[in-house]
């Protein structure tokens, strides 16, 4: 199973859904376990921490600090790992309009967290680039 890699048909059949919970992005020092009420969606270790993408009532009921409030955007196409162009073409245009974007390539699907005032017109304008 390796996804589609044609940028057309990506951007064609991308089918974006917007998750109605808010995440925010977190970090803990390097040695410090993730605290066992936390289930993050994301995770990625860095020299300086360990970032967490977790529900942002999880960050709070474990008292850490955190940034960016956030919506996750799926799209819902199998995208390969290997596709040239995809996400470039979604940033632009979201950057275009002025929004922010954190994208999380994963196997299946890429995801993309944008501010969460600007949530539903970052999903309407990706329906629009995929019409």
């Amino acid at each position: 199973m390796t996804g589609e890699t044609n940028l057309n048909e990506l951007l064609r059949s991308m089918q974006p859904v917007l998750l109605t919970e808010e995440y925010v992005f977190c970090t803990l020092p390097p040695t410090r376990p993730i605290p066992e009420l936390l289930t993050p969606m994301g995770t990625f270790r860095e020299a300086e921490g360990l970032t967490l993408i977790v529900m942002k009532t999880q960050a709070e009921q474990a008292e850490l600090p955190y940034s960016y409030p956030c919506r996750m955007i799926t799209l819902n196409i199998h995208s390969s790992l290997e596709a040239v162009g995809f996400l470039a073409r979604i940033t632009a245009m979201l950057a275009a309009h002025g929004i922010s974007v954190n994208a999380v390539s994963a196997f299946y699907h890429d995801h993309l967290f944008v501010p969460t005032a600007r949530a539903d017109e970052a999903l309407q304008l990706l329906r629009k680039l995929s019409d």
